[in-house]
């Protein structure tokens, strides 16, 4: 399957104003990206909240160190299996406070 460049949008401020909630629903559902120009110069971007989120963990070092640490635990043969981590969520969520 071929992966498409998403569709990038320039437009005023002026003219982003005006059509937000337009703007909004490209974003959301044509999974568009505007970038919001003010005298020709671009100086804001619109991307879906999810995208957004995703690229600010590829720059949180938190979540680096988190991942990297599962990475070898995993490597090392530190798993359980699915159903055993499941059940006991759902035991902790039962149990009363």
């Amino acid at each position: 399957m071929t992966r498409q460049a998403p569709k990038v949008i320039r437009v005023s401020a002026t003219e982003a104003k005006t059509h937000f909630g337009e703007l909004i629903r490209r974003v959301k559902v044509g999974k568009e990206y505007i970038i919001v120009e003010r005298d020709g110069l671009p100086v804001l971007g619109i991307l879906d909240a999810d995208e957004l989120e995703d690229y600010l963990d590829l720059h949180d070092e938190s979540l680096k160190v988190q991942i990297r640490q599962g990475h070898r635990e995993y490597q090392a043969g530190k798993t359980r299996p699915v159903e055993k981590v499941l059940a006991e969520v759902r035991t902790r969520i039962k149990q009363p406070k």
